[in-house]
């Protein structure tokens, strides 16, 4: 009996307590009911994005460097011509060897980068061509706007399919020994004429171009590589090549005293000293949703050095002086989704980032991504910017940004949206890529699936 009365006691007690409980979404305990914080949820769907182009780029030293002609049916045609510079053997002066010298091949060998195409890599047919620079490449900082002055002639020319993941045995040359086949990483090798090496550039040359890189490179002056237009069949796409690992390749023999020896020098790029011209010339509609004309309203984002997106909260601070008193933002999160039907075949970026500009229109993280703020992430992966495939979406964590947009502590100088290199998983970029040349479309604004900013406030009342 006695343990009957004492749960009786304890069920009552219990339902006193419950019932005090008005309002279980109040934050923190013992909340007076005048003060009590609760959280509510605005999806704010009016945002202005609008097309820009992207700045230029510095694209000298590029650890993926494109060469490109793709022509994509929604964005228009990317072109992207490489100018290199080759050094000595070594980077040293180079002695020839004695006896007679008699060349046997020459080779351009191209590696391709890490995932190193984007674009058609099943119908189409690409044919690359090599000229020689009529203007010396020198080691400076090189933007994707330069063009350059190169020698009509061939040096040489190959068509070819693209197969990035694909390795290749070749013949290894070993001096003084048998030569035996290896397996190498993916890579295009283009003959190049003998002649070229053969000449006055190299073998045949007076030994004063032998007798340092620097006397060397004035005489030669550099490589040019471009993809031929009307060689390059079906929508073509962009090439992604390792070019500190580039290099000619020259086989010859060495004919000394009746021994024949069969060597291989290389002639590499100089380490850096390459860069990438990049041109973009947009579809119609491209051109119209720059021009603030388009009538389907899409966005477009690109890689090389391509398009971005402004995007602007006109309606932030009305829309939370109208729900009156002051306000905490708890959680402002934007949300991008890529249009429905655009990643396939040629698939959306891996990864965007978001940015500010400052009174100098520099560009700055915002204050969600800023190792200055208190305020600021933890690491990008709490900030994202990442292509989640499952949903097709982007999602940015901005609270600070838009609480300190709605009290009026920050400036709108303008706010952007722009593709960035993925590989950077480790910290939070914001300079624009010449690296990759993925593409995004994302809806618009009549879309369901347009662009939204969702806010989690909390009201406090007075």
């Amino acid at each position: 009996m006695k343990f009957y009365k004492l749960g009786l006691l304890t069920l009552l007690i219990s339902l006193f307590i419950l019932s005090s409980c008005k309002n279980q979404d109040g934050i923190g305990l013992g909340v007076d009911a005048g003060n009590q914080l609760n959280g509510t949820l605005l999806a704010d769907t009016n945002i202005v994005v609008t097309n820009v182009l992207e700045d230029s780029v510095v694209t000298s030293a590029l650890f993926r460097t494109p060469l490109s002609y793709f022509k994509d049916p929604e964005f228009g045609v990317t072109e992207s011509n490489i100018a290199a510079q080759l050094t000595l053997p070594g980077g040293v002066a180079y002695t020839l060897p004695t006896g007679t010298i008699s060349i046997d091949s020459v080779l351009l060998v191209l590696p391709y980068a890490s995932s190193g195409f984007y674009g058609d890599s099943l119908t189409s047919k690409y044919k690359i061509n090599v000229h020689q620079l009529n203007e010396k490449y020198v080691s400076q900082t090189y933007y994707n706007i330069k063009q350059w002055d190169y020698s009509p002639t061939l040096l040489g020319t190959k068509t070819f399919t693209a197969r990035s993941h694909d390795t290749i045995k070749i013949v290894d040359v070993v001096k003084g020994g048998n030569d035996t086949l290896k397996k190498v990483s993916p890579q295009i090798r283009i003959p190049i004429n003998p002649d070229f090496i053969g000449g006055g550039n190299f073998f045949e040359g007076p030994t004063t171009v032998r007798s340092s890189t620097l006397a060397f490179q004035n005489n030669i002056k550099g490589i040019y590589l471009t993809l031929d237009k009307a060689g390059t069949t079906g929508p073509g796409g962009n090439l992604m090549l390792s070019m500190d690992s580039a290099r000619i390749a020259v086989y010859f023999k060495a004919n000394n005293a009746g021994v024949i020896d069969t060597t291989l020098i290389s002639l590499p790029v100089s380490t850096g000293s390459h860069m990438a011209s990049i041109k973009h010339t947009y579809s119609a509609k491209v051109q119209a949703s720059l021009n603030k004309t388009s009538t389907d309203g899409l966005i477009y984002l690109q890689g090389l050095a391509g398009l971005r997106a402004k995007v602007e909260f006109p309606n932030i601070k009305s829309t939370f002086a109208s729900v009156g008193g002051d306000v905490i933002i708890n959680r402002a999160e934007l949300v991008i989704k890529a249009a429905p039907g655009t990643t396939v075949p040629f698939a959306a970026l891996s990864r965007l980032t978001m940015y500010q500009l400052d009174l100098a229109k520099q560009r700055i993280r915002i204050q969600d991504a800023s190792t200055s703020d208190p305020r600021g992430v933890n690491g990008p992966s709490f900030f994202s910017g990442f292509y989640n495939k499952a949903n097709g979406e982007y999602h940015f964590l901005v609270t600070a940004y838009i609480q300190d947009l709605v009290r009026g502590k920050t400036v709108d100088y303008g706010t952007y949206i722009a593709p960035v290199d993925p590989t950077l998983a480790t910290l939070i970029n914001i300079n624009p890529t010449a690296t990759y040349a993925e593409r995004t479309i994302t809806p618009a604004k009549n879309s369901p699936s347009r662009i939204k900013l969702n806010i989690i406030y909390t009201k406090i009342n007075q």
